[in-house]
């Protein structure tokens, strides 16, 4: 019987990969764990906590297994590795911390509490990442806790226009029913609801007269996202319709309606695009990283001896592109080790002298030979 040999380094890839996911299966694991003990928890048993919204629960058990798996494979990649341990490195050296911490917080405010970086792109498409955004934040903070007990209402005996609010199972605030913090409060989901729906009508009509846009689109990862948000806030607000002006006309129907689409939007939420919520904060451990770089010395080409990059970050990209099997050492007579050494307008001054030495010796041998 023939047998063929592994080579070596097919074999360690496969259990690297094998190992990368049980380690990230025991983090999802870990997360939706700590999340069901939690729910338990802060629902004081299960006492407050609603069994009609069973199915929130467990797509929402199952999003955190998703989530949390699909982040540390993330976190296992050769670069995204690097940066992570290199940006928390560089954020909590014991000379900087301090500053470092106030310029987390001022970047945190301008990158993600106001979507700096995104209107950078244009003021609409900014305009329209806000509203969803926000949106979506303002109908997580009062969604997840109510459905998972943390937070419930009881009227005050003796005072029935009175609600006492309780929060993992102890009494913190009392309100009359027709106060404002009524109104905002019972109607934070209406509020929401009309913020995603400007927002992804702004982003459809984007992704309908922006051509670059339309050219790139795919319907998996940015017409499906926009369909369930707006999906959600038009089922949600169709229910307020429902039991406030029409007497609970079709508020089962709309009920199932509305947790299908929620449960669903759960459910996609690790593969689709909604996962960069939880990825884009890491972006701000690159932002150090950067800084780091330019405060430390810099890489000098060594072709041309000008300096156009970090030391820090030209071994870092070598040590990566090693680690992802790529090869990009050179000739030391070439003057570098390692093609991360040149600078980008040398490395294309190589490129057009490589390819310019290729034609000429293509043409030396066409030429006939002379006489």
């Amino acid at each position: 019987m023939l047998i063929e040999r592994v080579p070596e380094d097919t074999v360690t890839a496969m259990v690297g990969t094998s190992r990368d996911k049980t380690v990230a299966a025991a983090w999802g694991v870990l997360f939706t764990v700590a999340l069901g003990g939690l729910i338990v928890l802060g629902s004081r048993n299960l006492n407050h906590f609603d069994a009609a919204l069973v199915g929130y629960t467990f797509a929402t058990l199952f999003a955190t297994f998703g989530i949390a798996y699909r982040y540390a494979m993330w976190l296992r990649r050769p670069p995204t590795r690097l940066y992570w341990r290199r940006g928390w490195s560089v954020f909590a050296t014991p000379q900087f911390i301090g500053a470092n911490f106030v310029e987390a917080l001022r970047r945190f405010v301008l990158a993600f509490g106001a979507n700096q970086f995104i209107f950078r792109r244009g003021r609409l498409r900014g305009l329209a990442h806000w509203l969803i955004m926000w949106g979506c934040i303002v109908a997580a903070l009062i969604t997840f806790p109510l459905v998972w007990g943390w937070i419930h209402f009881e009227t005050i005996p003796g005072h029935l226009d009175t609600y006492q609010t309780f929060v993992f199972g102890f009494p913190v605030h009392a309100f009359a029913i027709d106060s404002i913090t009524a109104l905002v409060v019972f109607h934070g989901l209406v509020w929401a609801s009309f913020l995603v729906i400007a927002g992804v009508m702004l982003a459809f009509r984007r992704r309908m007269v922006d051509h670059a846009a339309v050219s790139l689109q795919q319907f998996g990862q940015d017409i499906l996202p926009l369909v369930l948000l707006f999906a959600i806030s038009v089922t949600g607000l169709m229910l307020t319709a429902s039991y406030t002006w029409m007497k609970g006309y079709a508020y089962d129907f709309l009920a199932i309606l509305h947790a299908m689409t929620v449960i669903l939007t759960l459910l996609y939420l690790p593969f689709g695009k909604l996962f960069h919520i939880f990825q884009r904060p890491a972006q701000l451990g690159v932002s150090f990283y950067k800084d780091a770089g330019r405060r430390g010395e810099q890489a000098r080409c060594r072709r041309c001896g000008q300096p156009f990059a970090s030391v820090m970050m030209v071994r870092d990209l070598a040590t990566v592109e090693r680690e992802l099997g790529f090869s990009y050492e050179m000739n030391p007579a070439q003057g570098a080790d390692h093609y991360q050494q040149v600078c980008p307008r040398c490395r294309r001054a190589l490129f057009g002298l490589a390819q310019g030495g290729a034609w000429a010796e293509r043409l030396t041998e066409r030429m006939p030979a002379s006489e």
